[in-house]
């Protein structure tokens, strides 16, 4: 089995999963405040701790994905 060494452009499941989920959170606004417009208002502010745990279930996705699994 051959090690890998930073330089050799080889990358980490949790890498590649992690820069998924950047993209997705990016994509879609997750995690952001819904800005409220004329008309309509947000009906649940999601706390912390929730936005934390969607975070992480949507990181165990990603990997999931990443890995061949199924999400």
């Amino acid at each position: 089995m051959e090690k890998e060494t930073p330089g050799s452009g080889a990358r980490r499941n949790e890498d590649i999963a992690l820069d998924l989920l950047k993209f997705v959170a990016a994509s879609t606004s997750f995690g952001r405040p819904a800005v409220p417009s004329t008309g309509f208002s947000s009906t649940h502010a999601a706390k912390p701790e929730e936005q934390v745990s969607q975070l992480l279930d949507l990181y165990t996705r990603c990997l999931a994905v990443v890995s061949g699994g199924k999400a």
